[in-house]
């Protein structure tokens, strides 16, 4: 068997269906559309949830509900890989040297939280608005303090 000899699977090559060339091509004239209407028209069809002229399911049924989402507070995380990689021995990490280091980008952030994944074995001084306990328990390890901006979120009953 040689390169020349390959071939397709009997079956698995379809001729392409080549639409209005004449009648003998069995897809002449209409192209497969059928005679008028909505699917014959070029950018014909209907939208999604479109159906048929009736009030749609969406605007039938009530608007309910609330949701929290809006007022979510939403966190820059950063990794203790990450600070292992940008910053060097006794550094001051704070929000301000994150973004100059370029891990946290962007504006929209409601504050920096410091997760624990990786390693850690430089001393660093972080200050973050929440730090979680893996996090903080390498940072201490590695023989750096951390100290927490923000306040808990109190829950009221």
């Amino acid at each position: 068997m040689r390169l020349h000899d390959l071939k397709p699977n009997p079956g698995s090559k379809h001729r392409r269906k080549r639409l209005g060339c004449g009648e003998s091509s069995g897809h002449g004239k209409t192209s497969g559309k059928g005679h008028k209407g909505m699917k014959a028209r070029s950018g014909g069809g209907n939208r999604p949830g479109f159906e048929g002229g009736q009030m749609p399911i969406m605007r039938r049924l009530p608007k309910k509900g609330f949701n929290n989402a809006q007022f979510s507070k939403k966190y820059a995380v950063v990794n203790v890989a990450a600070l292992e990689a940008k910053f060097d021995d006794g550094a001051e990490v704070n929000e301000e040297t994150l973004r100059a280091a370029g891990l946290v980008q962007g504006g929209a952030w409601d504050g920096v939280k410091i997760l624990g994944n990786g390693e850690l074995t430089k001393k660093l001084s972080v200050t973050a608005d929440k730090v979680s306990a893996g996090a903080r328990e390498k940072i201490e390890k590695a023989g750096g303090s951390v100290s927490v901006t923000a306040a808990p979120a109190e829950s009221e009953s």
